[in-house]
């Protein structure tokens, strides 16, 4: 008897341990946030506007695969609209009037088309090699903050720094003790 449970214990720890080590080629999830529910998420769901006849429906955009359509919800370009901005102002790819000189200060000594593409290939590395041990991912625990924790600015430290250097800073909270 004793023989059976020790092999259906060796088993058992076997079949754990590959399960574990079967994540393989997984994206690193350093934040567990994941709600346990199946039930839809009553958040993700936006009202579309009315449908409507232009006055000329020849001036309508030619339809792309992937693009926006014109009753797609826009909540933010909506909400600019109601506080008196302009809408245009937060439409994705394009640039404001007004940002135009900060682009072009930003950009002037060049700058990299895929530093995004770049950034997010070298998090993922990076996330890979500070994934968590075993039994954190087992658990599901959150180990973002110590992965990313050599990340992190000390922010009472820069305060004193700054401080010691002669500038003037504004109040900054007290600690929070551990």
């Amino acid at each position: 008897m004793q023989a059976k449970n020790g092999i259906l214990c060796g088993a058992l720890l076997a079949s754990l341990v590959l399960s574990a080590c079967a994540s393989g080629n997984k994206t690193p999830d350093l934040i567990t946030l994941r709600s346990k529910s199946r039930s839809p998420d009553e958040f993700s769901i936006l009202p579309t506007k009315p449908l409507t006849l232009p006055d000329d429906v020849t001036a309508l955009p030619e339809p792309t695969p992937g693009g926006t359509n014109i009753t797609d919800p826009t909540p933010e370009a909506d909400a600019v609209a109601a506080l008196g901005g302009n809408p245009e102002a937060v439409t994705p790819g394009q640039i404001s009037a007004g940002s135009g000189a900060l682009l072009a200060h930003a950009t002037r000594f060049g700058r990299d088309a895929n530093i995004r593409q770049t950034l997010a290939a070298e998090d993922l590395e990076y996330r890979r090699k500070h994934d968590g041990r075993l039994l954190e991912r087992i658990f599901n625990v959150t180990v973002y903050f110590k992965a990313y924790g050599p990340m992190m600015l000390d922010q009472y430290a820069e305060l004193e720094r700054w401080r010691a250097a002669g500038a003037q800073t504004v109040g900054a909270p007290p600690p929070v003790a551990p």
